[in-house]
């Protein structure tokens, strides 16, 4: 393993049980008892995952309910399957993004997000009101609804959307970005499920801050406070393991073995929001049963999942409560960094993995021009981003780099980054 390159953080007090229940009434009423609507997941007892048709059935009744929650769609996926978009609460000093299965075949964190959305929206204790007070929570139910309609991790065009946070050649991930666009989250939150690797990859719960280099420190201090002080001491105190996703352990020492994912790729979600200045987080629960309780009885593992979610929720919006100002802090620090223009731009390396030379622009230039044809091309895409166009009378464009998505637009337009949309040619005064 490699060191990492940020400078090393004090982190804070550990969470306590009684601020888990402040932020988020997991140990409310159950929605049965209480007579609120319940997920198709809930009223199987877990033998089933809830389906679209019942999703868009239990978004409308909790919507009908509520004073405090809207629904509204963002797109819709090559197969005419909706992409929702649920709005909690007014446009606050903070937002926080709740982005669910974006790999359809990793069912267990939409069920906590579906949970997640009744049970905000319909709180009525002044402790959840309050927190909503401060904080707008944005969530996308099914990030990948062809993909969950099929069961497969792909979507209906056989695309990674969580690879496709750069080019947005997808529905999904085009409407991902214009949320991330117009909202502006301060923290973009990511559910996943991971296949187990016995024994050196075995936790409940893996979670992971973004390691693109082009997150400012603050962001990703931040992003990385939010794992590892607030998420997995909340599924600890839940009765959960928990761990760093990408990393086999020793199952006796403890001790990092190997890595095995989790690089700086600009391209998948976390890191994506942590150079568009959200602490962006990444979070799997073991979707693997290991002993024989978990393989004889499924549906009580399917709850072990789901349960698994919500714990790490809990630890979520306990970090967005209690973090508001040093979060606030960091993310509008980190556009005003775009702004000033200065400092070197990454194609490569992460947090863990220092660049090399040919990874570094050092001193990235003024912006770069696009000719008519790449306008036509990728002007789209960049909208999509946040990138603002200088556009000429002949049609060509000059993209300045003074902006707040300066880091972004080299890995879209520099040929040296890995996953450019198009090859721009850098102007060295504009």
């Amino acid at each position: 393993m490699l060191p990492s390159l940020r400078r090393p953080r004090t982190i804070g007090f550990a969470l306590s049980a009684i601020a888990l229940a402040l932020v988020f009434p997991v140990a409310s009423a159950p929605a049965h008892a209480s007579g609120q609507p319940r997920t198709g997941f809930e009223e199987s007892g877990g033998a089933r995952w809830t389906t679209q048709p019942e999703e868009a059935e239990f978004l409308g009744k909790v919507a009908e309910r509520s004073d405090r929650m809207g629904v509204e769609e963002i797109g819709s996926t090559r197969q005419d399957r909706p992409l929702r978009l649920v709005t909690i609460g007014e446009r606050r000093a903070n937002v926080m993004l709740l982005t669910c299965s974006q790999h359809g075949d990793e069912p267990a964190g939409r069920e906590a997000c579906l949970a997640a959305v009744r049970d905000l929206a319909l709180a009525k204790d002044q402790r959840t009101r309050r927190f909503l007070e401060h904080t707008q929570v944005l969530v996308i139910p099914t990030a990948n609804p062809d993909g969950r309609a099929a069961d497969t991790r792909e979507n209906a065009d056989g695309v990674d959307v969580n690879r496709d946070h750069v080019a947005l050649a997808t529905n999904e991930g085009r409407a991902m970005a214009g949320v991330i666009r117009d909202h502006k989250p301060d923290v973009v939150y990511d559910l996943h499920e991971f296949g187990a690797e016995p024994p050196y990859y075995v936790k409940d719960v893996l979670s992971l801050w973004p390691r693109n280099l082009n997150a400012t420190d603050a962001v990703h201090d931040e992003a990385k406070t939010l794992s590892e002080t607030y998420i997995r001491p909340a599924v600890e105190r839940a009765g959960f393991s928990s761990g760093v996703y990408g990393i086999w352990t020793d199952p006796v020492t403890g001790e990092p073995v190997k890595q095995v994912a989790g690089d700086g790729q600009e391209r998948i979600l976390r890191n994506t929001a942590g150079v568009k200045h959200a602490a962006g987080l990444l979070l799997e629960t073991r979707q693997t049963p290991l002993t024989d309780a978990e393989k004889e009885d499924p549906a009580a593992f399917n709850r072990h999942r789901v349960s698994a979610q919500r714990a790490a929720l809990s630890g979520a919006f306990a970090y967005v409560r209690e973090h508001r100002q040093a979060l606030e802090a960091a993310t509008a620090a980190s556009r005003e960094r775009g702004l000033a223009d200065r400092g070197p731009v990454y194609v490569g390396g992460a947090d863990n993995e220092p660049p090399t030379e040919a990874q570094t622009i050092a001193d990235p230039p003024c912006g770069y021009a696009l000719n008519t044809a790449q306008v036509t091309e990728v002007g789209d895409e960049l909208a999509l981003h946040g990138v603002q166009i200088s556009r000429e009378a002949t049609g060509s464009a000059l993209v300045p780099l003074r902006q707040e998505q300066r880091s972004l637009i080299p890995l879209l337009l520099d040929e040296r980054a890995t996953y450019h949309i198009a090859k721009g040619r850098p102007v060295e005064s504009c």
